[in-house]
C-alpha cells in the first residue's frame, strides 16, 4: 500500500533523509519511531507530495506521490503534525469546510468521532487549546472512513486519558482492515497499537522490526536482597549478568526463560524479591544511540 525507494531529501549540504527504504502492507499498522529531529515528518511530507525527493520515489497504492498528489489525496487521511488551521473559524466550521473540499456530504461519521474524542467544537479554533485543536486534526483526518492514514505525532497534545482512547480507536481501525502509517516518539502508542516498526535516527532507517520480535528481546531484571553480605558473594560467582548495588543487594538482568535463574535462587536466603521490567524503549534507546543494527 506504501512503497518507499531509496528517499533521500537534501537541503544545501544537509540531509534531512537519506536512502530510506519502506514497504507497508494492506491492513497494517506501522509504527515510524524515532527522536524529534531525526527525519519522520520530512519523510511523510514526501509521502504527501508535498516535498520533492533529491533522490528516489515514493508510492501509495502504486501511484506516484509526487506526481498524483490529488489522486491520492482523495483516498488518504492525513494528521500533520503542525496544523494549519484557519483561526477565524469554529472547530465545527472547520470541519465541515475540508468534509466540503473532500466532496463529503454525509457528516454522521465526523459526529461520531467528535463524540468519541469528547470534542466540542463549537468555539472558535484560535481559542482552543493544542489538545483539542488534535482531536478537530483527528476527526478530519477520519471522517470520510479512509483506507490509508498518515498520521504524524498523533497523540501530541492529547492528555493521558484521551492517549489511552486514541489506542483504542486505532486498534478499532485496524480490525476494519485499515492500513495506517504513524510516526511517533512515544513507545506505548506504537507498542500496543503497531504490527511493525521502522526506527529512524539522523536521517537513516536503521531497524525495522516486527513488534512481536522486539517484546521478544525484552530482558527483566530482578532486584534482589540477600540475607547477609556472605550470600551475596556466594551469588556473584554465578553465570548471570549481576550488579551489586548494596551490601546485600543485587540486580540480575536475564534474557529469555526467567527458569534459568528460579532453580539458583533456591539455594540462597533471600529476604526480598521485585521484578524491574526492560521497557520496549530501552530496546530502542540502542539504535538511537548506536545509528545501527542490533548487535
Amino acid at each position: 500500500m506504501i512503497e518507499v525507494n531509496n528517499l533521500t531529501k537534501k537541503f544545501g549540504e544537509f540531509y534531512s533523509i537519506q536512502n530510506v527504504d519502506l514497504q507497508i502492507n494492506k491492513g497494517e499498522v506501522f509504527g515510524f519511531l524515532g527522536p524529534n529531529g531525526a527525519g519522520k515528518s520530512t519523510t511523510i511530507r514526501h509521502l504527501m507530495g508535498f516535498l520533492q525527493p533529491t533522490e528516489g520515489r515514493c508510492f501509495i497504492k502504486g501511484l506516484d506521490c509526487r506526481q498524483s498528489t490529488a489522486e491520492i489525496q482523495k483516498f488518504i487521511g492525513y494528521l500533520p503534525g503542525e496544523i494549519a488551521f484557519i483561526d477565524k473559524m469554529t472547530g465545527q466550521q472547520f470541519i465541515k469546510f475540508i468534509a466540503q473540499m473532500r466532496g463529503l456530504n454525509d457528516l454522521t461519521r465526523a459526529h461520531e468521532l467528535m463524540q468519541y474524542f469528547e470534542l466540542n467544537a463549537t468555539g472558535l479554533i484560535k481559542k482552543m487549546s493544542k489538545g483539542m485543536k488534535q482531536k478537530v486534526g483527528l476527526v478530519c483526518a477520519f471522517m470520510h472512513n479512509p483506507e490509508i492514514v498518515i498520521l504524524d505525532e498523533p497523540t501530541s497534545g492529547l492528555d493521558p486519558l484521551m492517549q489511552t482512547k486514541f489506542i483504542e480507536f486505532i486498534l478499532a481501525e485496524k480490525e476494519k482492515g485499515t492500513t495506517i502509517f504513524m510516526s511517533s516518539h512515544m513507545i506505548e502508542e506504537i507498542e500496543k497499537t503497531c504490527d511493525r516498526v521502522g526506527i529512524i535516527n539522523a536521517g537513516k532507517i536503521v531497524a525495522t522490526e516486527t513488534i512481536a520480535d522486539l517484546k521478544k528481546r525484552k530482558s527483566k531484571k530482578f532486584l534482589i536482597e540477600f540475607h547477609n553480605g556472605q550470600e551475596l558473594s556466594r551469588f556473584l560467582e554465578e553465570p548471570f549478568k549481576i550488579e551489586q548495588i548494596g551490601p546485600t543487594k543485587a540486580i540480575v538482568k536475564v534474557q529469555g526463560n526467567v527458569q534459568t535463574l528460579l532453580p539458583t535462587l533456591a539455594n540462597y536466603q533471600i529476604i526480598d524479591l521485585d521484578v524491574i521490567s526492560q521497557s520496549l524503549e530501552d530496546i530502542f534507546m540502542h539504535y538511537y544511540e548506536k545509528g545501527g543494527t542490533e548487535s
